[in-house]
């Protein structure tokens, strides 16, 4: 039963996907990222803040690095997914975010001083192949020639900026618990997203835009971690992070039914390069035991 704990979490962030996709059309983008944090944070108030008052002399040495990782890890990584929806697919978005832990890999040789493996090297290559020919649609001289699509663009960026957070989490061990930790983060994320909600044209919440809020705030922000960090507790962190495989396929299976998004063979084939890359970098992980499993935001 165990293994029902990342199974549903995994499903909850691919339908996040279709959340992004979807809320596009109904809210702007930088209302919506402040929505989800703000109604994330007031539902973990009840529960939280109690403690990290109690706490604040041991958090206060830390504040600085909350507020780089709530920008990070909140404002820019959810902003850039939320803005990524108008030129890209659900399922590129979900496919790109994949690509997550082969990216923190990277970025753990100069930050944690980890070496790669001859595995992290041949998945990187098979995963960005796989990648190059799902954004070209098969055709990789029109990439050449015409570019990446902005949306496509914004969630490299996005996973990028993902990976640097889940990295600079493990070097900043920080003397106090996980929710601690993101509470903080929330309220500076919070501060942070102010402005876009003010600068925004359509910030109101309308009944449209109600579930789609709702879902993100609840499910993809507090529920889906809490699961997640249930399955690390359960089942170690290693298999945990097996599970974030099966994002893509999920999201790509809900987009086609819910947002009647075609399946062309390039997604495919470029998925499958994609997702055995990044299974096979993290053969090297198995082998050190050094892996803590990362969630997306």
């Amino acid at each position: 039963m165990f293994y029902l704990l990342p199974l549903i979490t995994v499903a909850i962030w691919a339908g996040n996907a279709i959340v992004n996709k979807m809320a596009f059309s109904v809210i702007d983008p930088g209302a919506i990222s402040f929505y989800r944090w703000f109604f994330a944070l007031v539902m973990l108030t009840p529960f939280v803040a109690k403690s990290v008052w109690r706490d604040r002399a041991v958090i206060k040495p830390y504040l600085a690095k909350l507020a780089f990782l709530g920008l990070l890890g909140m404002v820019l990584n959810q902003s850039l997914g939320y803005f990524a929806a108008a030129t890209t697919t659900a399922t590129n978005i979900a496919l790109i975010i994949s690509l997550v832990p082969l990216i923190s890999m990277f970025l753990s040789v100069p930050i944690l001083g980890q070496r790669l493996s001859p595995f992290a090297l041949i998945g990187a290559v098979l995963s960005l192949s796989g990648l190059v020919l799902m954004l070209s649609h098969g055709d990789v001289k029109s990439l050449i020639s015409q570019g990446i699509k902005q949306g496509d663009m914004l969630m490299l960026i996005a996973a990028a900026v993902y990976a640097l957070y889940c990295v600079l989490l493990k070097r900043w061990k920080m003397p106090f618990s996980t929710w601690k930790s993101v509470y903080v983060q929330c309220l500076f994320a919070v501060i942070m997203l102010t402005p876009l909600l003010l600068s925004s044209d359509r910030m109101a919440i309308t009944a449209s835009a109600v579930p789609l809020i709702a879902y993100a705030a609840l499910l993809a922000s507090v529920i889906a971690p809490w699961l997640w960090m249930l399955s690390i507790e359960r089942l170690g962190a290693d298999r945990t992070a097996m599970f974030m495989n099966l994002l893509p396929i999920m999201a790509a299976g809900i987009a086609s039914v819910m947002l009647n998004e075609q399946l062309e063979s390039y997604h495919y084939i470029g998925g499958i390069m994609v997702l055995t890359g990044v299974a096979l970098a993290q053969k090297r992980i198995k082998a050190k035991k050094a892996k803590v499993a990362m969630t997306p935001a």
